[in-house]
């Protein structure tokens, strides 16, 4: 069956789909505001794209100019991989559920937190609310056996999957910038710029630093060894990059960098994660690849659907590897709620963006 791909372009908005994705009109609407910006070069809307503040699962390139705004409050948010070091052979599924119930919120778990110096430190090691989670997995299958050994993990071992950011520290720059200079852009160059960025980069520093602390902290629970970090991206900051003798600045809002090597594009909670390798010089689409399935309902439109569909004993039956503290997450982030993740992933292959490295099967998802 031969497969047509369709790029639909809007001046410099290149948005990737095909005949049989679904990408809302009002995310394709949100991403044509932002194309008259001063500076903007180039604007991706990845197949999870869909509308937010500003639409979530877009890249945004820009020149001698940064809008901070662009990636929103959340910098640094990404996903980390860890291997737990745990045999599969030796998992108990019932024996971790007993234990992570037993925590009431992970803030009550002590860490050693005495070689990091951050502001706002008594949220390190802590998940956050809406999407983000920790999640026990377990690789499912191999595609690429040469890439996935370069990884130096075993497919016989649990790995854990974290999706965290920098917490309330990055809001509060955010603010600051915004209470500043509102939705204007900093110069290249200019005291604000850099001063702007360090803050930036410390608060992506806490955010890759949170991922490690919340992944030691359910191993401790369990009573394991501290894991090993495998992978670590980040799909919401902003990036200089040389191209073509000059300098830009990549804006990703929920969109994984495609020129850091492999990342790990999660599923939902009850659907397939699949770790990744970008292909080269991605240039056409903001160096950049989708970070995860993206929404199809609203948070406040999912409780009504999910038991309009399942009804409430179906859905508790459903969630029953889901740990958490917030009715909510049981509507808010049901699998239904998201894209197919295997369609965003064949999307990413059929436009020869990716390669399929392994596929990471949910076991066990906490969220308190």
């Amino acid at each position: 069956m031969k497969i047509i791909i369709t790029r639909e372009r809007i001046k410099l908005i290149n948005i990737v789909r095909n005949e049989k994705s679904w990408i809302e009109s009002n995310a394709v609407e949100q991403l044509k505001k932002y194309e008259k910006l001063d500076g903007m070069i180039r604007i991706t809307g990845l197949p999870d794209l869909h509308a937010g503040r500003v639409p979530v699962g877009a890249a945004f390139v820009t020149e001698k100019k940064i809008y901070p705004y662009l990636t929103g409050s959340d910098i640094g948010c990404g996903i980390a991989l860890f291997d737990t070091n745990v045999r599969m052979k030796k998992f108990k599924r019932e024996n971790f559920i007993r234990d992570l119930n037993k925590v009431k919120y992970l803030e009550d778990i002590h860490a050693d937190l005495s070689e990091y110096k951050f502001p706002y430190m008594e949220k390190l090691g802590t998940i956050g609310s809406g999407n983000h989670f920790a999640e026990f997995q377990k690789i499912e299958k191999v595609y690429l056996k040469d890439e996935f050994d370069k990884l130096n993990i075993s497919k016989d071992n649990l790995m854990l999957l974290v999706h965290s950011g920098s917490r309330v520290y990055g809001q509060i720059v955010l603010e600051k910038y915004l209470e500043s200079f509102g939705t204007l852009p900093l110069e290249e160059g200019s005291a604000e710029f850099n001063e702007y960025m360090k803050e930036h980069d410390n608060a992506a520093e806490y955010a890759k630093v949170n991922r490690k602390i919340i992944a030691e902290k359910l191993l401790k629970i369990t009573g394991k060894e501290k894991p090993d970090l495998v992978l670590d991206s980040s799909h919401n900051m902003i990036a200089g990059k040389a191209e073509n003798g000059r300098n830009i600045y990549i804006h990703r809002k929920g969109a994984a960098p495609s020129d850091m090597g492999m990342i790990v594009i999660a599923g939902t909670r009850d659907s397939l994660s699949y770790i990744v390798k970008p292909k080269e010089n991605l240039s056409e689409y903001s160096y950049s690849v989708s970070h995860g399935a993206g929404r199809k309902w609203t948070r406040e439109g999912s409780k009504d659907r999910m038991l309009k569909i399942h009804g409430k004993n179906k859905i508790i039956q459903m969630n029953k590897n889901l740990i958490y503290s917030d009715r909510k997450v049981l509507f808010e982030e049901s699998r239904e709620a998201y894209k197919n993740i295997e369609r965003v992933i064949q999307d990413l292959v059929e436009h020869d963006m990716i390669e399929i490295v392994a596929s990471l099967k949910p076991l066990i998802t906490f969220k308190r």
